[in-house]
């Protein structure tokens, strides 16, 4: 099973409404530890980019994502625009020129989105952020593949992997970001960044079913 370009439209499509209808919830999760502002700007950000997608030709699903990552720098403030707009462009570049996605084209992107990500932030696991959702996605994944799994079921096992890594951020110390400046008072609330980052996870699991 491959993933052809208007699937991977579809995914950043719904993602964007699944941004929108979790936009107060991850606002309120920002509220406890940050600015208030995750899901307002994701939203917007989000909203952005499907803005531009309208108008590209072709079907190379780098320059997809890539103009996703481009619009997320431009138009989203605080740390989530650098740091999606990073995960975007990173995903991009190691699927350029590339009109469908096999398994390990996927497993690259993850790679890549990681390494930008931690690149940017300078997070490691157990820091309380969006890394701690991505790293065990992008690990579950090429696990699932290891072990002979289809797409589908590797791109399930990675969603399971990301929310458990969300919930593991709960009882955590933050020690990047706005949160960090809280120390103690930031554990016993869930990461807004890791939040996000699962929904993304999750709605490419979702929108990718095809045939196991």
């Amino acid at each position: 099973m491959t993933v052809p370009y208007a699937q991977v439209l579809d995914w950043i499509e719904r993602f964007t409404v699944t941004v929108a209808e979790n936009r107060e919830y991850l606002t309120q999760l920002d509220s406890a530890i940050g600015d208030a502002d995750h899901g307002i700007n994701i939203d917007r950000g989000m909203k952005a980019a499907h803005g531009k997608l309208e108008g590209l030709e072709g079907e190379d699903i780098g320059g997809l994502l890539k103009t996703v990552g481009m619009t997320l720098v431009s138009t989203v403030g605080g740390a989530a625009g650098p740091l999606y707009g990073t995960l975007f462009l990173q995903m991009g570049t190691a699927t350029a020129g590339k009109s469908e996605l096999e398994p390990e084209d996927w497993a690259a992107a993850l790679d890549a989105a990681v390494n930008g990500v931690q690149m940017r932030g300078k997070a490691e696991i157990g820091d309380k952020t969006m890394i701690d959702a991505l790293i065990p996605a992008r690990d579950a994944f090429r696990s699932a593949l290891a072990d002979g799994a289809s797409f589908p079921e590797a791109l399930s096992k990675s969603a399971e992997a990301a929310e458990e890594g969300m919930r593991a951020t709960i009882p955590l110390v933050a020690r990047k970001g706005r949160a960090s400046y809280l120390g103690q008072r930031s554990a016993g609330h869930q990461d807004p960044g890791a939040t996000s980052s699962q929904l993304l996870i999750k709605t490419a699991a979702e929108t990718w079913p095809g045939e196991g």
